[in-house]
């Protein structure tokens, strides 16, 4: 089965830590339109290493565990399974950047597990990811100012 793994930086009009916890589940309802993660662990929701949510629904259903939350460094880590297509690895770097902004550096590896999640990285070329990535950037600073 085929890997693939992708990174892109984007700018932020926040300060890091406000923009850090934007990347837990809970923060990520803020701007991401239809986010709506179902806590299973805990089931407060509160982000720590070793939760467990569930998103999406049918063959899109994917389970999710957060394996680092480290809010002195701002980097985050999970794991993401889509049994039905892939297996992925989520990172989040979160740096200070000059004028009180933050820089996001995000890294996905995903692993194929069938044919359909050998369909899924065949879509999910390097372009498309930075398009991905810069649409975040988009919501997070639309979501920033409309709080400020």
């Amino acid at each position: 089965m085929r890997h693939v793994e992708r990174r892109h930086t984007i700018t932020l009009a926040g300060p890091v830590d406000t923009v850090f916890q934007l990347f837990s589940p809970r923060g990520e309802t803020r701007w991401v339109s239809g986010w709506s993660p179902e806590y299973l662990f805990p089931e407060t929701g509160a982000t720590c290493e070793g939760m467990v949510f569930r998103t999406g629904e049918g063959t899109e259903a994917t389970l999710w565990t957060c394996v680092e939350w480290d809010t002195q460094r701002c980097k985050a880590r999970y794991v993401r399974i889509t049994p039905t297509s892939r297996l992925g690895l989520v990172t989040v770097l979160c740096r200070p950047a000059p004028d009180g902004r933050t820089t996001a550096t995000v890294h996905y590896a995903f692993t194929a597990l069938s044919s359909s999640g050998e369909g899924f990285l065949d879509t999910f070329t390097g372009d498309a990811f930075s398009a991905m990535i810069d649409g975040w950037q988009t919501d997070i600073n639309h979501s920033l100012q409309s709080s400020a």
